[in-house]
């Protein structure tokens, strides 16, 4: 198992030159200002993408398939109307569904491959076989029905879940028309797909991997640039310019983000975040919440900079403890991870460790990869900082996350101002221990005030 993963690791930084020439810095200190690396062509990123697909359906399908005990599944799309789980099985040149693309994945056990099905008029890259002649059968779900009781499969699963949206995407227009054509005798065998939809989603592999630091320090690099005088004019540049900075930045680069980027200011003696038309000015604590898509992986990273008063060289004391602080809880968290337990316990954990190191904290982190909020288990909800069915679910090894969460602390040189001291950055678990994907921030960035 080491040695395929290591040639599987090894082939995608052969592959992919451009992205293995920017390495991720140390997991405990992220580089400041770090350069941002190259960002690849349409094409290189197609083929990327294409690679890292077709091997994840070689690989993780049978793996999930098995894993979860069924030995087939049925995926539903409509153009335009992409369910999460197909939309990441489409091929780089097939951007949306074709009119209503039928996905089957059929395992005839005994260690034999998979079959990788589509029940479309249109293919697929190549990576699904054609299974559907109109001429033969116009009735696509007749077909389906016909290809599904020929393989007389003992467990038929479908995306259907209350509690996942991941896991949802068979509509019931969609589900009716599949029973009615569906033998009776194979109705009690429909069950929900939810485990595969989950695990086909969260888990990242070595090629994956190869790739995602270089995307990470692609984020870090844009922060950079947006915390700092190439950007920021002290008592001139406001909050929101900064936020549509972001987006022009990522338009001339040919990336998208996957929400819109915040930026928010914390001034001595004033309440709360404030935003908007608010005038950056010296002596501000400033927050950013920014994310990107790349070669369909997402970052979410939150950092935090302060603007240096006329003569000043560091951020006050206290501000930088309340970071400090939430490197803490950041540590508290990745020691809290364990295979097969739940995000609630993580959260209870990491939680009752920062109280009783006399820290305030609020955890929030969540999975990332094809979704920037990804499938798996939550680890707390800003608004929720006690078990929640979202959390109930197994943390998985080969999982990536967003290690989210802030704390509280009086800052001493702000008169015992309550201060908020957001942190988040990008993460893998590796069935062992967390380590961030390309450092995390440790030192407030600094801006200075005058040039």
């Amino acid at each position: 198992m080491i040695g395929r993963h290591f040639i599987t690791w090894m082939a995608a930084l052969a592959a992919a030159p451009a992205l293995a020439q920017a390495p991720a810095g140390p997991s405990e200190s992220e580089a400041a200002a770090p350069a941002l690396p190259p960002i690849l062509s349409p094409r290189e990123r197609a083929a990327t993408e294409n690679r890292i697909l077709a091997e994840r359906l070689d690989t993780l399908i049978p793996q999930i398939m098995r894993a979860e005990g069924v030995d087939l599944w049925l995926l539903v799309a409509r153009e335009y109307f992409e369910e999460p789980v197909v939309a990441t099985m489409l091929d780089a040149e097939n951007m949306h569904a074709r009119r209503r693309t039928i996905l089957i994945f059929f395992d005839p056990g005994e260690g034999k491959p998979v079959e990788r099905l589509t029940v479309s008029r249109y293919g697929l890259g190549g990576l699904f076989a054609p299974a559907w002649n109109p001429d033969e059968e116009p009735d696509q779900w007749a077909a389906v029905a016909k290809l599904i009781a020929a393989r007389n499969p003992k467990k038929i699963a479908i995306n259907s879940s209350d509690l996942y949206q991941f896991a949802d995407g068979m509509t019931l227009s969609q589900y009716d028309r599949f029973m009615s054509a569906l033998p009776p005798a194979l109705h009690e065998r429909v069950t929900p797909g939810e485990g595969l939809a989950i695990r086909w989603l969260e888990t990242r592999t070595p090629a994956e991997m190869a790739l995602y630091p270089t995307i990470v320090r692609t984020a870090h690099a844009v922060i950079g640039e947006a915390f700092s005088r190439k950007v920021i004019t002290p008592g001139k540049t406001t909050a929101e310019e900064v936020q549509w900075w972001y987006r022009s930045r990522l338009l001339q680069l040919g990336l998208t983000p996957w929400f819109h980027p915040s930026v928010a200011i914390q001034r001595q003696g004033a309440k709360g975040m404030l935003e908007g038309a608010e005038v950056i000015q010296p002596g501000d604590l400033l927050w950013t919440d920014f994310g990107i898509t790349y070669l369909r992986l997402n970052t979410d990273t939150q950092h935090l900079a302060y603007v240096l008063k006329p003569g000043e060289t560091a951020a006050p004391a206290g501000l930088s403890a309340g970071l400090a602080n939430s490197n803490k809880v950041q540590d508290y968290l990745r020691d809290a991870f364990k295979t097969g337990r739940s995000g609630n316990e993580a959260l209870a954990e990491a939680r009752a460790k920062a109280i009783a190191a006399g820290i305030e904290p609020s955890i929030y982190s969540h999975p990332i990869g094809y979704h920037g909020h990804g499938a798996g288990p939550a680890i707390g909800f800003w608004d929720n900082q006690k078990a929640d069915p979202r959390g109930a679910g197994p943390i998985r090894p080969n999982t990536a996350w967003s290690i989210e969460l802030t704390s509280y602390a009086a800052v001493p040189e702000w008169g015992g101002q309550r201060v908020d001291f957001r942190t988040e950055e990008d993460a893998y678990f590796d069935g062992t221990s967390v380590r961030f994907i390309d450092g995390r921030q440790t030192a407030i960035t600094l801006i200075p005030s005058d040039r």
